[in-house]
């Protein structure tokens, strides 16, 4: 998996970091910022569909949603 290094208010990291470890949503912050990317493509792919710039149920590249990966 490749890596990619991004620069993050550190108010937004002590957010996430709320969130982050035992008994809690996410297991680590690399967890919680691919799950959060995922549902923002999802959501974009919806508003897309919605507006006729994408065919239902494919993404962009053609490849099939996140959301219906996990189906």
């Amino acid at each position: 998996m490749p890596k990619v290094s991004v620069d993050i208010p550190q108010h937004i990291i002590d957010d996430v970091m709320e969130h982050v470890g035992d008994d809690k949503k996410f297991v680590n912050f690399s967890d919680a910022v691919r799950t959060a990317l995922r549902k923002m493509l999802d959501q974009l792919d919806e508003i897309d569909r919605r507006h006729g710039r994408l065919k239902d149920k494919d993404c962009i590249d053609g490849s099939k949603s996140n959301k219906q990966k996990e189906e």
